[in-house]
């Protein structure tokens, strides 16, 4: 009698339990999982008598599936965090993207005008963001300054300017000071750009002229 009186205990006990953990659990792809471990569990229960008639372990059995549950747990986080690792990884890549084509762009804007006024070429750009705090998401509203560094055009033999391969660099460079001419050349080049309202620094390669 006291055998029967402590599985239904059980019974309630458990479906208590598993209630409580079902309102618990997020709205996930491993909550029909988790779900069915439960029932397995529950049934576990149930058929307890005959586990015992067959001599089965039952605790063996139920220990076996809260084991399954805690791992379809621990499963769960780790996809939660692979998934973030790859969210932050692409967004790494797409501004990565960004900066490199907005730098090709402005190169491009700026080479005649380099050219023809002062024979120079933009060999590098940097970006610097104000929302360095979080650099997955860099837009061009966080963009506080543009630094340029540049250096006399040279011209081979086919009459081809020739300039060094541009290099997308987001570290904080180390600053001259502005010569005037330097600072002709960052208002030809914030004209240019049309970003009177962004800060424009340029170095020149090898020092100020």
């Amino acid at each position: 009698m006291d055998a029967i009186v402590q599985w239904i205990t059980q019974i309630i006990i458990f479906m208590l339990l598993a209630t409580i953990v079902e309102l618990l659990i997020p709205a996930t792809s491993m909550k029909k999982y988790i779900k069915l471990v439960i029932a397995l569990i529950l049934i576990l229960i149930f058929l307890k008598p005959i586990f015992y008639l067959f001599h089965i372990d039952v605790k063996e059995a139920l220990t076996a599936s809260y084991e399954r549950l805690e791992n379809y747990n621990a499963d769960e986080k780790d996809m939660k965090s692979l998934i973030e690792f790859q969210k932050n990884e692409i967004q790494d890549k797409q501004s990565a993207y960004i900066e490199e084509q907005m730098a090709v762009q402005l190169i491009d804007l700026a080479k005649t005008p380099l050219l023809e006024s002062y024979q120079a070429a933009i060999t590098n750009i940097e970006f610097s963001f104000a929302s360095e705090k979080t650099p997955t998401r860099k837009e061009f509203e966080d963009l506080e300054e543009v630094i340029v560094y540049i250096k006399h055009a040279e011209e081979s033999e086919e009459g081809v300017n020739i300039v060094d391969e541009v290099v997308i660099n987001t570290n904080t460079p180390k600053r001259n000071k502005d010569s005037p001419e330097l600072e002709e050349i960052e208002n030809l080049l914030r004209d240019v750009w049309e970003i009177e309202n962004k800060e424009v620094t340029v170095i020149w390669k090898g020092g100020t002229t």
